[in-house]
């Protein structure tokens, strides 16, 4: 592997479930953050290796940070019970109007087997 390459995967291991990974969702055009008040988030967690959705997880959008765009990925018991791969994570919101916005960016995640 070429060093100067950085490898910008969050890196998980089979049947963990933590740690819990923290979003903060903004307006690409101005920076400013989106305001997720009364909205939901999903995130639909996808196989690279079989193009496949594994499981769609709501994520949790705390009141208090809800105007900073603030949005959490809280694991399942057995959301990261899959094979050892890469995988992709997309992001959707629905807003209180009804407004569904899927974030562009795609979080790019490494799972690997535990040791035990």
């Amino acid at each position: 592997m070429d060093p100067r390459v950085t490898d910008t995967r969050i890196r998980l291991v089979r049947n963990d479930t933590g740690p819990q990974i923290q979003l903060t969702l903004t307006n690409e055009a101005t920076g400013a953050a989106i305001d997720l008040s009364g909205a939901t988030a999903t995130m639909h967690f996808k196989s690279v290796t079989t193009g496949t959705v594994v499981f769609s997880r709501a994520l949790s959008i705390p009141a208090l940070t809800a105007t900073q765009g603030i949005a959490i990925v809280v694991w399942g018991a057995t959301d990261l019970n899959q094979t050892a791969g890469d995988y992709d994570g997309e992001v959707e919101v629905v807003f209180s109007t009804g407004m569904r916005q899927t974030v562009y960016d795609v979080l790019k995640f490494r799972l690997r087997e535990q040791f035990a």
